[in-house]
């Protein structure tokens, strides 16, 4: 009986021992000079000239380091704040990054800034300065970072360990033919009204997004009243670059007129080959079917299904949620 307890405390003790290295190098701070809590301006080069987009590294871990695209296009990164109660504890390096235009980063209020495909070489810039690379680097991209995450595959994906679509589907003209389906569900006077206020192009009157917020937003964006909707994502929405927004997306809230309105890699997508994750939710304003077809045109596509999720599934699912994340982050490391 001593034998078996003297094993079984140098087992607990063993196990302690390796758990508190491994937070111990989690939280380990190489930055050299000031410490900053992980911050990194990074300078990038455009057409226009240079200017400092803004990043904050969480954590170390050599072989797991998931970068961040947020979506609206325009909103900030805070709203991925949730990843803090999920991603420590499993030991995964995740790195905020606000998009040029938004957040923290230089906001250079020039339309013509607003590309996709200068966007792309943005983050190939990003990777480059946080030393990210085929070992190590996965690309979260939410919602209109999603079409930015295989933007980029398509023309980086040697440099990837692993793509992450989150609520995104990998056509402009699909999202806008799913849009009308949802917009239907709507009551028909609620949607004449939001129609007609769009017809006037009067998108800035209060009644327009009051009545979007109580019969669209809280139902397909983020399945809880508009008033106990979780903070960082109403402190995100709050520094919107609206000007953003409108180039890529366009003023309406049921559809797409910017300049993603034909955008479509559908065809593409079996060209990508590093290992995939298509997450879909129910409730979404993406179709979640769509989206379970998309995960079998990756070479190395798996589905992640929220069923209780919307747009937000990162907070109204996030059991379902960050378990197939964590677990496909995990996978084969």
């Amino acid at each position: 009986m001593k034998l078996k307890i003297i094993v079984l405390l140098i087992i607990t003790t063993l196990f302690s021992c390796k758990k508190e290295q491994e937070v111990s190098t989690y939280f380990a701070d190489d930055t050299k000079g000031v410490k900053n809590g992980g911050v990194k301006m990074i300078s990038i080069t455009t057409p226009k000239g240079k200017f400092n987009v803004w990043t904050k590294r969480i954590g170390n871990n050599p072989k797991i380091k998931l970068l961040l695209l947020n979506g609206g296009p325009g909103m900030s990164h805070e709203y991925f704040e949730a990843m803090e109660s999920f991603l420590p504890k499993e030991g995964i390096e995740f790195i905020y990054y606000d998009q040029l235009g938004t957040g923290f980063s230089d906001n250079p209020n020039d339309t013509t800034m607003w590309d996709l495909p200068r966007y792309v070489e943005e983050v190939e810039q990003v990777r480059k300065a946080l030393n990210l690379n085929k070992d190590n680097f996965y690309l979260l991209g939410h919602s209109w970072g999603g079409i930015l995450g295989m933007q980029y595959a398509l023309k980086y994906q040697d440099n990837l360990k692993g793509l992450i679509v989150s609520n995104m589907m990998a056509s402009c003209p699909k999202y806008g033919e799913y849009s009308k389906v949802l917009a239907k569900q709507m009551p028909q006077d609620v949607l004449k009204t939001v129609k007609d206020l769009e017809a006037k192009k009067d998108y800035t009157n209060p009644k327009y997004m009051g009545l979007l917020m109580e019969h669209f937003y809280n139902k397909h964006i983020l399945r809880m009243p508009v008033t106990e909707w979780p903070e960082p994502v109403n402190r995100s929405m709050g520094r919107l670059n609206s000007s953003l927004y409108i180039t890529m997306q366009g003023p309406s809230e049921l559809g797409i007129s910017g300049k993603l309105t034909n955008w479509d890699v559908s065809k593409e997508l079996p060209t990508i080959t590093v290992p995939t994750l298509v997450v879909g939710a129910k409730y979404d304003t993406m179709d979640p079917e769509y989206m379970k077809w998309m995960a079998t045109q990756f070479k190395n596509g798996s589905y992640l299904y929220c069923a209780n999720g919307s747009h937000m599934s990162l907070y109204d699912d996030q059991e379902t949620y960050f378990k197939g994340l964590i677990e496909f982050l995990k996978k084969g490391n």
